[in-house]
């Protein structure tokens, strides 16, 4: 009976965010999730930490930035939460868009992170994703990421290349053949050949297939843009 009780009971969750419009609509939107309670509102870290002290919860969504508070706010307000309630689900909702904030968050051992830019219902879902004990990235987070790694893989190809070289290499990628590239360029067919080659033997590919893939993977042109 006791474990039927467990099944049944109200999932309990507490919201954290320095801007009282956006606590309401988020209490609102949880409101009609089924089988679930807001228990607890913070303002900022300090709040936070004292509503679940007072109040045992399942989950937690809080805005990374928060002014105010004596808990601190951004990171340091995650590191604490993960190091004083490591079995509560935190999700969290910011605004911030620099790739190396949002990886340190990542880090810190959260188990859901969403852009206050992504729709508001993928909340649910990174909800249910945390409670499972899964990390859920919302769709903008995991697009900067990935930006951002693509950015640095070109910075990479840029730093091995010659610009004769990389121009050459992006444009092959890009489907053109060594005659056409030569005549754009102005250049001959044998310059042409042996710059492909040399940007080829520079980044380790042996065939234009592993061209082609390396391309698209580090950003040169874009992936639909590459043959296969």
């Amino acid at each position: 009976m006791n474990d039927t009780a467990d099944i049944s009971a109200p999932i309990r969750a507490i919201i954290a965010d320095d801007h009282p419009l956006v606590l309401l609509a988020i209490e609102n939107l949880m409101g009609g999730y089924p089988n679930m309670r807001v228990v607890g509102r913070a303002a900022d870290a300090t709040e936070l930490f004292q509503e679940v002290d007072r109040k045992p919860c399942e989950l937690v969504l809080m805005d990374l930035y928060m002014p105010g508070g004596f808990d601190g706010d951004g990171l340091e307000a995650v590191r604490q939460f993960k190091l004083r309630y490591p079995d509560i689900a935190l999700v969290v909702l910011t605004m911030e868009t620099e790739p190396a904030a949002l990886q340190k968050v990542i880090s810190l051992g959260v188990d859901g992170l969403v852009s206050k830019r992504d729709r508001i219902d993928l909340i649910h879902v990174a909800v249910i994703t945390a409670l499972a004990r899964e990390c859920y990235l919302g769709p903008a987070v995991r697009s900067l990421i990935a930006q951002a790694m693509v950015n640095r893989r070109l910075d990479f190809v840029r730093q091995i290349l010659s610009r004769r070289e990389l121009e050459v290499f992006t444009q092959y990628a890009s489907g053109l053949g060594v005659t056409e590239i030569a005549a754009r360029l102005g250049r001959s067919v044998k310059t042409i050949s042996a710059q492909k080659c040399t940007a080829m033997r520079k980044l380790d590919l042996n065939s234009d297939a592993e061209l082609f893939r390396f391309a698209a993977e580090y950003g040169v042109v874009p992936e639909e843009r590459t043959q296969n």
